[in-house]
């Protein structure tokens, strides 16, 4: 572990990343070009600046911000260093000796995206496209941006070094607006503010620190090897470390993303004031949802509004409480109820805000059952498998296009809850069950231990990630489209996500 840095929290300001302007606009469509670079920013007042990947060379990456249909086409270009800073264990499928270091591909998490323009794992290229992955299709990627007006965002997605890509800074904002969400006159411009919560280390001199190697015991393991999902020491918000934000007292709207490898958050605010939840991963929830605690695990969003008219004069503090979280690792950052009110607040806190398109059980053609399983490899680390399959098995998920499905997600591995990704869709959640691990383990039936839990209040909207904890089944239910073509579903803490805890997904079109 690095040497410990005692970073005084609450010294710089909430930066705000840039929103992107596109090359071209025409009627309904827009062209974007977004690069990614190598670069040193500032992370904290008291940090040398710290060596970082990111795109257009800022970390958060700039925001896109769309209408709802408006077709967006980007061109991703790598101008990254043939190699990586962050350590590489090349005996990691995909991730061999023979591939580049410096290769990428970009997923928009929770889009509904052409196969070829999803980022696909092994759809990456390097600089200039001189080298590309097996299944690389094409350099300007479509998305049609038929989503619900949410926040999606995009990121690193390359076969064996997701994690070291989006550690190393490749992660920005996607928001998508229609005329709906305009219609609620929700605190809006300088009132809404997005917040990209990570976990990073640090060496003294202000670099990234990641391990090489686990904890463990290190004889007979690669150099370097693969980690357990890593916990770091600190928190940044927006790229900066413990900021502060100076707030009117009023409300402001925060679209709030964990996008830490594997940090799980429970959000909460020091002075026990409420969020308003409106929306979730897939856009807003039915009504808003007043709750005091959100669980946020790595991927997953939150769209709520915060009431400051109460607290002027105050420094508030949004607290990570999550049991794991240390003294570091507590505090997120603050807001300061400083800046007299500018202009009355007339913007609203609606309850109902429209419906959702539920799938009833019913429509569903199928139920698969799914497991999450753990086992030994060759140097006795954790492998952690989905239904006991690896990368590079048959492709065991193959379903029609347009149709619905119930996946049973049966989780045997005894730690904390995996974050389950499902690319292309958005599905509900339906409940969590407990069941008897050591019965299903013996002989593989299912024997209940407990009647099933309806989905936390503040997951009831359209999901893309969902939290599966050990000795439940948590059953989700989805509509797989519009699109055909080959897709991935995996753990989306990312060393797992690196190391075979992901599968691919085949959508086809039946042809009778």
């Amino acid at each position: 572990m690095p040497e410990k840095i005692k970073l005084q929290k609450f010294v710089d300001e909430l930066p705000i990343p840039n929103t992107l302007s596109p090359k071209m606009r025409h009627y309904n469509n827009s062209y974007y070009e977004v690069t990614m670079k190598e670069f040193s920013q500032k992370l904290h007042r008291d940090l040398g600046p710290t060596r970082l990947w990111g795109y257009e060379g800022t970390f958060p990456g700039p925001t896109l911000e769309v209408m709802k249909n408006e077709a967006v086409f980007v061109k991703w270009m790598n101008e990254l260093p043939n190699k990586h800073f962050l350590p590489v264990d090349t005996t990691i499928h995909g991730s061999e000796i023979t591939v580049p270091e410096g290769r990428t591909v970009v997923h928009l998490h929770g889009g509904r995206t052409p196969a070829h323009s999803d980022g696909y794992p092994e759809a990456w290229f390097t600089r200039n496209f001189e080298q590309t992955g097996p299944l690389f299709e094409r350099e300007v990627y479509t998305y049609p941006n038929n989503e619900r007006a949410t926040m999606l965002w995009y990121h690193d997605h390359t076969i064996g070094i997701t994690r070291l890509n989006i550690y190393a800074g490749l992660a920005g904002l996607y928001l998508i607006r229609d005329k709906h969400e305009q219609s609620l006159n929700l605190p809006k411009e300088q009132y809404e503010i997005p917040l990209l919560i990570v976990d990073r280390s640090f060496n003294p001199d202000g670099s990234l620190y990641y391990p090489s190697k686990p904890d463990q015991n290190d004889a007979g393991l690669p150099q370097p090897s693969l980690v357990p999902p890593f916990d770091a020491e600190t928190i940044l918000v927006n790229g900066k470390v413990y900021p502060y934000l100076n707030v009117e007292p009023r409300k402001y709207r925060f679209r709030i993303l964990n996008a830490s490898n594997s940090r799980i958050l429970t959000l909460k605010m020091e002075s026990n004031q409420p969020f308003y939840q409106i929306g979730t991963d897939g856009g807003f929830l039915e009504t808003t949802v007043k709750i005091n605690e959100i669980i946020l695990m790595s991927a997953e969003r939150i769209d709520v509004i915060i009431d400051f008219s109460q607290y002027y004069g105050q420094s508030i503090i949004l607290k990570n409480v999550t049991k794991s979280a240390t003294p570091e690792t507590q505090d997120i950052m603050q807001f300061r109820v400083i800046v007299p009110l500018r202009s009355i607040d007339t913007s609203s806190l609606p309850f109902y805000l429209g419906e959702i398109e539920r799938i009833p059980r019913s429509m569903a053609k199928r139920t698969r059952y799914l497991t999450l399983v753990r086992v030994k490899d060759q140097y006795g680390r954790s492998l952690n498998l989905l239904d006991g399959k690896m990368w590079m098995d048959r492709i065991s998920e193959r379903i029609e296009v347009n149709t619905v499905e119930i996946w049973r997600i049966i989780n045997l591995i005894d730690d904390d809850p995996h974050p389950i990704h499902l690319h292309l869709v958005d599905f509900q959640i339906l409940d969590r069950q407990p069941f008897d691990v050591s019965h299903f383990q013996k002989n593989g039936n299912l024997i209940f231990t407990g009647p099933p839990t309806p989905p936390n209040p503040y997951e009831m909207g359209l999901k893309d990630t969902v939290q599966t904890p050990f000795g439940y089944v948590t059953s989700i239910i989805a509509r797989f489209g519009p699109f055909t073509g080959r897709y991935v579903w995996h753990c989306h803490m990312l060393e797992h996500e690196d190391y075979e805890m992901m599968r691919p997904i085949e959508i086809f079109e039946a042809h009778w």
